[in-house]
């Protein structure tokens, strides 16, 4: 089926040059109607309607494309796109990452993507230019048709930072000094950690959670531990440890099942003691009603703590949200990899009938300021107002009708800042993010198909334990050890082996 699918490909490939070669001519090209389906979108019909009305508009004239968004939400991407690709959806362009069910480098590898590389020339000039080699090289997988360029990824937050979400209007109501903790930084371990959740406890009352977090972000956070790309989709089996202050320094190329380290064990049962004492609330227990829990929790700012991947500047935004004083605590230096160079992408699906033109509204997107802020922050005086300095202002009311992800549009460099971010925003930004140290290995991206029996059976294992021990749900004393037998069972050393043996040749080569 997907050979066939990329046969077919190449014709409509041919066609679409000669189109392209008319239009360079002077001659315009044909009308098309593109769909695209974006994800952690916020966005109601009737707004949507307004604002691609005018997008539309601008289309028509650039590039004579009609666009038709499929807004995805946190909530229905992973279950809705799977289906949709598995029918042969007619999408032209997804939202993927190595995150989502829809994972790039999987998906690339089994023939869901147009490989991109001898297509950037001709149809995407300017993008090809815009984003820097080395988030390129981030994008380099071994898809379905070899070795290369899948995906465009997204010019964002291009770099991996973990930080404690801290509530400081609550921190100082407790009487703490709000600066002074934040500048000495905050240790899970440490008495001085349980000790500030207890106070918040005792103050807020018993129906009152302290701890708010992403279990999978938390563990990371906690162990240091980084995300072999490639590996089992959601169920990060593999790791190695890297050096939290100084994320470039060669800790070793060692990587090892995860959930039989010391580390986890550590992080296990201390999250497990903070459930007991009522400093995590059970919704951030079940796959269920977690995302959704932490959401409306973090706006209704009832915490203490909080898990957060930082983005540059993020405080900001949440501090006007919440009405409270956000501070974001580094528990790691930002360092870059292929996690986060592949953190959000688009992707022309193989059965777009015009990838061509799917490719130059990419190229479109994330070149022009106009275009990517209507498709991200709507229309002016709809959603937003402009400001004497460069800056906007947004009107809230509309804003919460029209919010698409912002990290997951694309170059979001060319947005406006906002009147919370200041005039000199972005190059404050680009700053911090091209100063992120890379890790010694972050280019490494492990190809799990070798191991396909063994990765579908470990990831029913994962599900079973993954998270509750994460999340601090079980008591690890009862619940590791038999994880750790189910996970030697369904093959975890031989998956280990596989990812070894393809690093040392990453190393080699």
């Amino acid at each position: 089926m997907k050979k066939l699918l990329s046969v077919l490909l190449v014709c409509v490939m041919l066609v679409g040059v000669c189109s392209a070669g008319a239009f360079a001519a002077g001659g315009e090209l044909e009308p098309v109607t593109l769909r695209i389906w974006f994800h952690g979108s916020t966005v109601t019909p009737d707004a949507s309607a307004k604002v691609m009305e005018e997008v539309n508009k601008y289309l028509a004239d650039k590039i004579n494309v009609t666009l038709e968004p499929i807004w995805g939400t946190w909530g229905d991407f992973d279950q809705a796109t799977t289906t949709a690709l598995a029918g042969g959806d007619d999408v032209d362009i997804y939202f993927t990452c190595n995150w989502s069910a829809n994972e790039y480098n999987k998906y690339a590898r089994d023939g869901y993507w147009v490989k991109l590389d001898d297509m950037l020339d001709e149809y995407a000039p300017e993008l090809k230019e815009t984003i820097p080699q080395g988030i390129w090289d981030c994008a380099i997988t071994n898809g379905y048709d070899g070795m290369g360029i899948y995906g465009v990824p997204a010019l964002k937050d291009t770099a991996t930072q973990n930080c404690w979400d801290v509530n400081g209007t609550l921190l100082a109501e407790l009487g703490y000094d709000v600066d002074a903790v934040c500048e000495a930084g905050l240790d899970y371990y440490s008495d001085e950690f349980e000790e500030m959740l207890q106070a918040a406890k005792d103050a807020k009352g018993a129906d009152f959670y302290p701890l708010l977090i992403e279990p999978v972000v938390l563990e990371r956070m906690v162990t240091h531990s980084s995300i072999i790309t490639g590996d089992l989709n959601n169920a990060n089996m593999l790791s190695y440890y890297y050096d939290a202050e100084h994320p470039s320094n060669d800790t070793g190329a060692t990587i090892v099942s995860k959930y039989e380290s010391e580390e986890f064990a550590k992080f296990a049962a201390r999250t497990y003691e903070f459930s007991q004492k009522g400093f995590i609330s059970p919704s951030c227990q079940s796959t269920a009603t977690s995302n959704d829990y932490r959401t409306a929790t973090q706006a209704s700012a009832e915490y203490l703590f909080g898990t957060q991947s930082y983005a540059f500047g993020c405080e900001l935004d949440y501090s006007k949200a919440r009405g409270i004083d956000v501070r974001m605590v580094p528990e790691t230096a930002a360092y870059m990899d292929c996690t986060s160079g592949q953190g959000a992408m688009m992707a022309v699906s193989v059965t777009s009938k015009n990838p061509e033109r799917a490719l130059m509204f990419l190229n479109l997107l994330n070149t022009d300021p106009v275009l990517m802020t209507m498709m991200n922050y709507g229309l002016e005086g709809f959603t937003y107002t402009t400001n004497d300095d460069g800056t906007i202002t947004f009107i809230d009311e509309a804003r919460a009708t029209y919010s698409p992800w912002t990290n997951g549009m694309g170059n979001i460099r060319i947005l406006p800042p906002t009147d919370a971010q200041g005039a000199d925003f972005w190059e404050r930004f680009s700053a911090y993010y091209d100063a992120a140290e890379t890790l010694p290995y972050g280019g490494f991206i492990f190809d799990a198909s070798e191991v396909e029996t063994e990765g579908a059976a470990l990831a029913n294992v994962f599900a079973e334990y993954a998270f509750n021990l994460m999340s601090g749900a079980v008591d690890p004393d009862e619940a590791l050890p038999e994880f750790q037998a189910k996970l030697k069972e369904a093959g975890i050393d031989e998956l280990v082996a596989a990812a070894q043996s393809q690093m040392e040749a990453y190393l080699a080569g």
